[in-house]
């Protein structure tokens, strides 16, 4: 299942055409289409020869997937079968990739059902390649990855490790999440390209002693939306985050961070160098005054009572608001119980924000650690909307919407 924070619907009921060649990895071609579906993508398939080998066009017909090519020749589907993903499919995906099939798209050859539609196809094209380590080493194949590439073809590098046949090295089919998310961004206009933008996200853990700390049950999924939404609509994507489990795209850059002290660092290192800032971080207000490298002892107690003396930690969104340049602009998140109007307008102004996001943290379905949000949005401007339960990622692509409209 995709995570949460991936669940963009803006492309629900468009065309994606699966390539699957003669690799080991071919098997995962079905989940991948599941994935997609997932998304409410309508997707096709054609399978070469080869890989039909590994998997039947029976099971992605018995999934859903239309229409399922096979043979040049079979006339199952359509007499122009080579043809229809150009005229219907937004974007041609290719996963596996064998070192064959894009030697065959690299050099306009068509053959097979596959590097016929390929080279018919006039959208945008991602491959995904898994084969052998010298396979994939080789200068041939290489050249060929060069080629495409130029052409504008995005290449998702294999990973590392051991093969099926218990080699070593470069060839394994990276993550399907990649390939999604990299699907995703090939339907998404780039009216960000260019932009650089920093979200921080995540909570903070403010430690009293080696064994207990001060947070909050943040999990990231807000800012992880934010995130991949921006890297869709091409931004270049600078994440801080506190401790989570998150993916996001290998090529959005990360700073892991624990502390709020050590995210307030972070964040205003990389600030000068952003356009955008958008902080949705659950970032403790206090720290405990440390207890000191031991873990401290209930019987070291006199009395029944245990108090704890805290101290303020740097405020990350107001420093950044008050040092912005005049291209800058920055989002703020607050978490909130009650009058999320009220705070929201407070912050904004406190804080020289552009744009505010109060979400509820008393409501079913908003908040922390949950896949929803019900925000109330206020801008510079006094525009003032309040948004029902939505999913995060739809709450983050509306957002989204708003920021490139203020930078417009």
């Amino acid at each position: 299942m995709l995570p949460e924070h991936l669940r963009f619907s803006v492309h629900n009921g468009e065309r994606v055409h699966l390539g699957i060649t003669g690799s080991v990895a071919a098997y995962k071609a079905v989940e991948l289409l599941r994935m997609l579906q997932e998304l409410e993508l309508q997707v096709s398939v054609t399978l070469t020869e080869a890989a039909a080998r590994f998997v039947t066009p029976l099971t992605f017909q018995a999934l859903d997937a239309s229409p399922v090519y096979h043979g040049m020749w079979d006339g199952a589907e359509s007499a122009f079968g080579h043809l229809e993903p150009a005229q219907e499919a937004r974007c041609l995906l290719v996963a596996p990739a064998t070192a064959n099939t894009l030697a065959k798209m690299a050099h306009g050859i068509a053959d097979d059902l596959l590097s016929t539609q390929a080279l018919a196809f006039t959208g945008p094209v991602v491959v995904a390649p898994a084969m052998n380590p010298r396979l994939w080493d080789a200068p041939a194949t290489q050249e060929n990855l060069a080629t495409l590439r130029g052409r504008g073809v995005r290449v998702l590098e294999p990973c590392s490790g051991r093969m099926a046949c218990g080699e070593k090295g470069k060839g394994r089919l990276t993550d399907l999440r990649d390939i999604v998310a990299h699907c995703l961004k090939a339907l998404t206009v780039q009216d960000m390209a260019g932009t650089q933008v920093l979200v921080s996200l995540g909570p903070t853990r403010e430690f009293f002693d080696p064994a207990r700390y001060w947070s909050n049950p943040s999990t990231g999924i807000m800012g992880g939306a934010l995130a991949m939404a921006a890297w869709m609509r091409g931004a270049q994507v600078s994440v801080v985050h506190g401790p989570v489990d998150i993916w996001l795209p290998p090529a959005v850059s990360y700073t892991a961070v624990n502390t709020a002290r050590e995210m307030f660092t972070a964040c205003t290192d990389l600030w000068p160098a952003q356009d955008v800032g958008i902080m949705t971080a659950a970032v403790s207000d206090f720290s405990p005054v440390p207890h000191g490298p031991e873990k401290f002892k209930k019987r070291s107690l006199n009395s029944g009572e245990f108090t704890v003396p805290f101290a303020v930690n740097p405020d990350i969104l107001r420093t950044l608001g008050h040092t912005k340049t005049t291209g800058q602009k920055l989002i703020g998140f607050c978490a909130e119980t009650r009058d999320l109007a009220g705070y929201a307008a407070f912050k904004l102004k406190e804080k020289r924000c552009d744009l505010m996001v109060a979400n509820s943290i008393a409501s079913p379905g908003s908040g922390f650690g949950s896949p929803t949000n019900a925000v109330t949005v206020l801008d510079a401007h006094n525009r003032l909307e309040e948004w029902p339960v939505l999913p995060k990622a739809e709450v983050a692509w509306r957002l989204l919407e708003w920021l490139v409209h203020i930078l417009r």
